[in-house]
């Protein structure tokens, strides 16, 4: 048996093979309140051992994107709960990512009395779409004030509280992208002069923060990270790779004496050997690997150390059933992109699946 369908069993995190769905925004939530589609379409998905979600927000103002879904409010938990159910009765476990947009956003997708907020002042060079106004550039971000990060870990605290009441396994914490625990790691984005911004270690008290509170309030094990070392999505520049490096062990080492669930790497080009090693060595718990992945190069790096599991987004987009057509070594659907954002059914619930053999009588 090849290892990727293997059960995989680290630290306390058991799984029924070694297959990860990425997380994908995919804008089906009207309202940003999940729904039945939501709930058909992770359950068709759910031959991977884990599930990670796409990016909800924990608070009001990381609804940075069209019909993302949130999970701030009750209604949002309790519609939640029909998703972890379908993802549940296939005996996969699924993690809620929980990703605050930050900079990344404009106001036309946010609550009419929301403000868009960023680490800096600094605004974030792109466009992005609004079903009300077409494509739009960025919006101007206000900097949260240092009373209001502490503010913010409590609504990612309370946040992480909801997905556990709406049946999840665990939350995963969206700190890569360019996104807002990635704007406070970064030193060009994060000018900030107060006890957020500045050193290593300055820069990463908002994300330590925010995953010992989780970890205080729903258990260790049930709290993991998203990076994604010398990215340039977003609008981020990059920086000295010695300074990555530095950022990234420094990060690795605490949040293995914090004792989390995983780290999930999205890789890049730029993303050096060097840098994952340094990572594999400072954190002794699971590693996700992600981007790009084949099964074949997935199985390789499985027995290459760095990777514990290895995860997939676009094959899972466009093939329901992705675990049962590499192992029939069947072909993949192509992704249409041209509907992976739009509302509706098409280009979510209607990929083929594997048609069977017939049997010659």
């Amino acid at each position: 048996m090849k290892t990727l369908f293997a059960p995989y069993n680290k630290h306390g995190l058991s799984l029924k093979n070694h297959m990860v769905m990425a997380p994908m925004t995919r804008s089906r939530a009207l309202g940003n309140i999940p729904n039945d589609l939501m709930a058909t379409y992770y359950g068709q998905r759910a031959g991977a051992g884990l599930i990670i979600t796409e990016g909800t927000a924990p608070a009001p103002e990381g609804l940075g994107y069209p019909r993302i879904p949130g999970i701030f409010s009750p209604a949002q938990t309790e519609a939640w709960k029909k998703v972890a159910t379908a993802i549940h009765a296939n005996g996969s476990k699924v993690f809620m990512q929980l990703m605050h947009t930050g900079r990344v956003g404009h106001p036309a997708n946010l609550p009419a009395e929301v403000v868009m907020r960023g680490v800096s002042a600094q605004k974030a060079a792109g466009q992005i779409w609004t079903d009300t106004e077409g494509m739009q550039d960025y919006g101007d971000p206000v900097p949260f004030t240092t009373a209001e990060v502490k503010e913010l870990v409590q609504q990612h605290i309370a946040a992480a509280k909801n997905a556990v009441a709406a049946g999840f396994d665990g939350v995963e914490l969206h700190g890569a992208n360019g996104y807002l625990i990635e704007q406070f790691l970064h030193p060009v984005v994060n000018d900030r002069t107060d006890a957020y911004g500045g050193s290593v270690e300055k820069r990463a008290a908002f994300v330590l923060e925010v995953v010992k509170g989780i970890a205080d309030a729903i258990g260790k094990e049930k709290v993991s990270l998203r990076i994604s070392p010398y990215n340039t999505y977003n609008d981020l520049s990059l920086y000295d790779a010695a300074e990555v490096q530095r950022t990234y062990e420094y990060l690795a080492r605490k949040l293995n004496d914090i004792g989390i669930a995983y780290i999930h790497i999205s890789t890049n080009p730029a993303t050096t050997p060097q840098t994952l090693q340094a990572i594999r060595n400072a954190f002794q718990h699971t590693i996700i690997l992600c981007n790009e992945l084949t099964a074949e190069s997935a199985e390789a790096a499985l027995h290459a150390g760095i990777a514990d599991l290895v995860a997939f987004g676009r094959p899972f987009l466009a093939n329901p059933d992705f675990e049962k057509r590499i192992a029939a070594g069947a072909p993949l659907n192509e992704a249409d992109f041209s509907t992976a954002f739009t509302p509706g059914e098409k280009g979510y619930l209607d990929y083929p699946l594997l048609q069977p053999i017939a049997q010659v009588s």
